[in-house]
């Protein structure tokens, strides 16, 4: 019998794929390579409606909608394609918005030509341009507070905030992140001539390469080439119309020393964060120490300039990290970051921006979606994580003549293997410890080892150990579901429909991946959604 617990915790599996025309002949150079760069479903649309998305290659926008009630044929129908017969154009990313006035859907398209088109989405025509970026636009996020603020990431070292509002007709651009957020020295030695976000005021910083809004659109986190990582505090915008925009010199709180290479896609869980990086083969979740989003914003005075910057630890000063939301000087140089979780992701190579998506909305488990460069889409449930810890709690402290507690469906036992697999390595495992949530862990609390746990052989007991336990923030947990595609397919962005039914990954030769849950269920709709992500503490 399938339980409300089966269907909240069903992953989608892959439903179909779809390639769209080579387009690189209508570019004006030598590209050969189809590549779709970003897909985003819209938001804006009621949850009992065939959810939308919008496909972007380098360069066509291709509106599809997919449809729950489809059977066995292609659930995917193309709506509408919008072509940049711009000959300087090449779009990588996108995201939705609508029109302040009439409400209608719009998508905005950024690439190489460092502008921001903004197209009307059913009549496919050109609503607005933004100009002032000085090189290619990266990545573009929509305010979650307000639908007529968007921000722009550029190979010029600069973030900006724009407006649709009529009233900045005349000058949309509101305000500019860039100033004294990535100064780095080993620069011109290392080559990492790439930066996410950087001074104004100094030449030789680089690129912002992507970019995320909190829920409450009031931070923005920036990254890119240089592997720093920066959250920025919006300041109060202008609701009239304005000569210059605001500019923001100052992030309170900038380090390089979460990853190792280009950071590619950051995104907020809470007030927590989400990163990854080409090299590093894991997506990382970690806190800013003090940061909380309760309180009103930090003010600007507050930001640490270079000058305040300290080591992360005493043994890696050349990997720095500052921050307006802990004390900078302390004889323990104190941690200005917590490490949380790593998210085990194989074979992505030296490739990068390749990005992950969060699917987080009130009443359903929070699923981390993800596609490497060999066309593996790894999934992880976070809810899944704090129940595997109170079913090892209970499994440890049950009575036996009651017998052994119920077993979540997801968690499949193992057959016994007769011999260890030669040179095999397992996990050191952990799996008897009931830890409550992702974060600290009380060790003095929970000292046992798997021989308490006869229930289950030692096979089951590290599999489980691999994907769900907590004991360990370095060692990274493999994905709970995988789906696999073709071998030769790179997967650069993973969407999530609003209701969680849909997963889409685009990604090389210009191919969709669709991937389907809840086919013939209702979606999962849990009772309540804490405030705080419920592996957020």
């Amino acid at each position: 019998m399938t339980t409300y617990d089966d269907i909240a915790s069903e992953l989608p599996r892959l439903r179909v794929s779809f390639g769209f025309e080579n387009d690189t002949g209508f570019l004006d150079s030598d590209d050969n390579v189809a590549e779709f760069f970003d897909v985003k479903f819209c938001p804006y649309q009621p949850l009992d409606c065939d959810p939308i998305f919008a496909a972007v290659s380098k360069k066509h926008v291709v509106i599809c909608k997919l449809s729950q009630n489809s059977g066995d044929a292609n659930p995917c129908a193309i709506l509408n394609v919008i072509r940049d017969d711009d000959v300087d154009a090449s779009a990588c990313c996108c995201t939705w918005t609508r029109d302040p006035e009439t409400q209608r859907p719009l998508i905005c398209i950024g690439g190489v030509d460092a502008k921001v088109k903004i197209y009307d989405v059913l009549e496919g025509k050109l609503f607005k341009c933004f100009t002032g970026h000085g090189s290619d636009v990266n990545d573009l996020a929509t305010s979650p507070s307000d639908s007529s603020i968007i921000a722009s990431a550029s190979d010029d070292t600069s973030v900006r905030i724009w407006s649709l509002d009529p009233k900045h007709k005349e000058r949309p651009c509101l305000c500019i992140l860039a100033g004294e957020g990535h100064s780095w020295n080993l620069l011109s030695v290392v080559r990492h001539h790439r930066l996410c976000l950087a001074t104004g005021d100094i030449v030789d910083h680089s690129h912002a390469h992507t970019q995320a809004f909190h829920d409450t659109g009031r931070y923005i986190l920036s990254a890119g080439h240089d592997q720093i990582i920066n959250l920025w505090t919006l300041p109060d915008l202008p609701t009239e119309p304005i000569t210059t925009p605001i500019r923001v010199h100052y992030p309170h709180f900038s380090t390089s020393a979460v990853h190792s290479g280009i950071v590619d896609c950051v995104a907020f869980y809470g007030d927590q964060i989400l990163s990854r990086a080409c090299h590093d083969n894991v997506i990382s979740l970690w806190r800013i120490e003090g940061f909380s989003s309760d309180g009103p914003p930090p003010a600007q005075s507050i930001a640490p300039t270079p000058q305040n910057i300290v080591p992360t630890n005493y043994d890696e000063a050349g990997r720095l990290t500052r921050s307006g939301f802990v004390p900078t000087i302390s004889p323990q140089c104190p941690a200005q970051y917590t490490r949380v979780l790593d998210f085990h992701t194989p074979n992505c190579g030296p490739q990068f921006f390749m990005r992950f998506k969060l699917h987080f909305v009130p009443g359903q488990h929070p699923v981390l979606a993800f596609c490497n460069a060999g066309g593996n889409i790894f999934f992880w449930d976070f809810k899944r994580l704090t129940v595997y810890s109170e079913f090892m709690e209970s499994l440890r402290n049950h009575d036996p003549s009651k017998g052994i507690p119920p077993r979540p469906s997801w968690l499949r036992t193992l057959q016994h293997r007769q011999k260890a697999e030669a040179g095999g390595k397992s996990r050191p495992s952990a799996v008897e410890k009931g830890f409550p949530i992702l974060g600290q862990v009380d060790e003095a609390a929970a000292p046992k080892t798997t021989d308490d746990i006869k229930e289950f052989n030692d096979e089951t007991l590290e599999s489980w150990t691999a994907k769900y336990c907590l004991e360990d923030a370095h060692e990274p947990l493999k994905a709970h579901k995988t789906e696999s595609s073709s071998a030769n397919f790179v997967g650069r962005q993973a969407a999530w429909s609003p209701g969680g039914e849909w997963c889409v990954i685009v990604g090389s030769s210009n191919t969709a991946l669709i991937l389907q849950r809840w086919a013939k269920k209702t979606p999962a709709k849990s009772a309540e959604h804490p405030k705080e992500p419920p592996v957020a503490k």
